[in-house]
Order: structure tokens, then sequence, then C-alpha cells
């Protein structure tokens, strides 16, 4: 319903518009392909750009019919310039792309680096920077947006609301819009994180519209963790506990879930994270940096599997720090490898040290990632307060199981 409020409104200014001016920028609206998504794959020497379409008449509850919401177009060219522009000879429409909800690069794009994707979208007047860019893993872009999604009738749509709600109640992934992307790469340290989407099932029937058909759907596009980029250059890919620890460290946890054995280890205790603030500070610059970095969680009890009196202070103290020392441990793994394994401080405790330091970090940003950063001391600290039960105080049917 959002999907087709939003398509509708932007076709109503649309003509709106043509209507005060008797032009719009010298193409009538009849004229127009509204891209919603934009797909950038490497193809041996060549740019393979695809662009999904949405076809705002089947949109519509009482005109809908057995077609798809949605067309893509795919075309090749030596920049991304021409690819687009070629699109002409197969659309009886001019590609416009300033509501672009969503851009998927190719691994392989990702690989060779992404600065000519960027460079031609921070160029282009008509296109605007509020949409989100992600990476696709085990599949090319195209065929991430040739998929049909169920629930959305656009998927690009889906790939959007998706990321958004992620983020919000999960954790392990990274919006990431235009010129965001664009301010990482740019500044001293050249690094980001980018989340990854993959086709889970049957790639070939999530094409067809026989996907959106079945209850237990044969193909779907799944969030799976973070890409990681040195300069413009994929260098790794996170999984999800490394990316959720990833975004503890940039302060970007709005809410997940935490889960701890039981004190007999005969279950689990999961909790809800309510509020987590992140604070990194410079301790020491000279030889060697060393930073603090302390992070404090607030949390709710949401699932109990054993018996276990949640009433009792101490028992509550020694699960926080049960929890914290989890978290902490999982942390400082993937600090040690952002540190050994890919030397890219995509955190950005070099930027710590310039907004503190910049006359000492004007010395060291040249060799900063490769000679200095894996050798920084990171100290993690994590504190947790459990501050509700939920409407059970303890569990009273693992009470009765005793």
């Amino acid at each position: 319903m959002k999907v087709r409020k939003k398509i509708t409104f932007i076709l109503f200014l649309l003509s709106i518009t043509l209507l005060l001016t008797g032009c719009w920028s010298k193409r009538e609206l009849n004229e127009l392909a509204i891209g919603v998504a934009l797909g950038i794959d490497r193809v041996d020497d060549q740019f393979e750009v695809t662009v999904q379409i949405v076809d705002p008449s089947e949109l519509s509850i009482k005109q809908s019919s057995s077609r798809t919401s949605v067309v893509t177009y795919t075309t090749k060219g030596k920049t991304i310039f021409e690819a687009i522009r070629k699109m002409t000879l197969i659309s009886s429409r001019a590609i416009y792309l300033s509501h672009l909800q969503i851009m998927v690069i190719g691994e392989g794009m990702a690989n060779d680096g992404i600065k000519p994707t960027l460079e031609l979208l921070a160029r282009d007047h008509e296109v605007r920077n509020n949409f989100y860019i992600v990476v696709s893993s085990k599949s090319t872009a195209r065929e991430v947006l040739n998929i049909l999604t169920p629930l959305e009738k656009i998927p690009a749509n889906k790939l959007f609301s998706s990321l958004e709600v992620s983020q919000k109640k999960w954790g392990v992934t990274s919006k990431m819009r235009l010129d965001q992307l664009i301010n990482h790469l740019s500044n001293d340290i050249k690094s980001a994180a980018l989340t990854t989407v993959e086709i889970i099932g049957d790639q070939k029937i999530g094409n067809d519209q026989t996907n959106m058909e079945i209850v237990n759907t044969p193909a779907l596009l799944q969030y799976s963790g973070l890409s990681i980029f040195k300069d413009d250059k994929l260098v790794g890919i996170l999984n999800e506990e490394e990316s959720k620890s990833y975004n503890y460290l940039r302060d970007e946890i709005e809410s997940t879930i935490e889960s701890v054995s039981c004190p007999k280890n005969d279950g689990n205790i999961a909790t809800q994270v309510i509020n987590s603030k992140t604070e990194i500070k410079v301790k020491s610059i000279k030889d060697i940096p060393e930073f603090d970095v302390n992070i404090n969680v607030e949390q709710n009890i949401g699932e109990v599997e054993c018996q276990i009196d949640l009433t009792d202070s101490n028992t509550i103290k020694q699960f926080n720090e049960k929890e914290s020392k989890q978290i902490e441990k999982r942390i400082k793994s993937l600090i040690e490898k952002l540190q050994n394994k890919y030397q890219v401080d995509v955190v950005g405790f070099g930027e710590k040290i310039y907004r503190s330091h910049p006359k000492e970090w004007k010395k060291i940003k040249g060799k900063w990632e490769e000679a200095i950063f894996p050798k920084a001391k990171i100290n993690v600290k994590v504190n947790i307060k459990t501050k509700g039960l939920g409407t059970l105080r303890n569990s009273q049917l693992y009470e009765q199981k005793e």
C-alpha cells in the first residue's frame, strides 16, 4: 500500500509540474521510465547496467493483472553512462533515475573498484543521494534485481524497507547513502562498510511470477552482513556476528537480540537491547596509539529457557557480567581481524586521533592502516544493565518441570 501511494504521489507531482510549466525538462510524463533500482556489474572490459523500472498501471488494485509491477532492462557499455543511454534501444521511454530506492553493486564490480559508479551518480543532476547502496554476494547485481519478491510488488522497495527495518531491529546491516559513501572514501582513511545482499533459494523460479504466489517462497533476497572496502575495493565480507560488533563500535545499534547460556547450560536466555551508547577515546598517542572503547547497553529479558531466579539481584549481576564478556570477546575478535587480516580501519579509530590530536595525525595518516593501526592497543569494556524482566518475574513453565 505504501509503495502504491508513493508511486502515485510521484506521478501526481510530475503531472502537476507538466500542467504548470507546459514542459518538464523537455520530456513529457509518458516519455519517462521511472527507475527505482540500479544494478552495476563488471563483465570483461565492460559495465553491465541493470535498471528496475516500475509499471504504475500495475500498482492499482482495480487495474492489476497477471503482469509484474516492474520490468528490468540490462545493457552493456564501455562506461556506465553509455550503458544507460543504450537502454533507449530496448525501452520506449527515457530512463529517469531521480527516484532511485536502492543501488546494487555486483561483487565483481566491487572487487575491481566502485569509483566509476560513484562518479557518474554524483555528477548526474537528476540523481538524488537519498537511496541506499548495497553489494551482492554469490550473484550479480543483475540477478538480484531480477528476483520478484512477495509482500512488496516492487523488489526495490523490499530491499529499501528491509534494510531500514533490519538495522533498527537486528543490528547487522548498515544504511549507506551515496553522499555518505563518497565522504567515507574521500577522507584520509578511505574505507567503508556496505550491506551485503544474497539470493537464497531457487534463482530461476525467483525470476518468475510464481515466486510471489507460493506460500513457501522458493527464492528470497536476504541481507547477510557487511562488505568491507579499502579505498574503493572490496577486501572482505563480515558475517552477522562480526557485523553486529561493527555496529556496536560505530554506535549504530538501535536494538538487537543477544543470547546467553543459562548457568547450568540447560538452555538460553534471550535479551532485547533497547539502548546502546558507544564512546571511543584516544588514551595515548605516544609510540603505539591506545584507545578506550566503552559501550553501555540497556536491555530487557525476552525469553528464558531454564529455571533461574531473575528477582535475585546477584543472579542478574552475574548474568550481566557474563553477557558483557561475551560481547567484549566478539568485538575484540572483529578488531583483531580488521587490524591483522584486512588492515583497514573501517570503524574510524584514526578519525578519533584526527579530531583530538590533529597535528599528530598529519604525521601518521599516510602510514596509519598499514603500519600503525595493526599495532594499536584497543581496550574494550561493555557495561550492561538489565532493566525489564517482562510480564513474568520467573518462568513458571520451567518451575513446573523441576
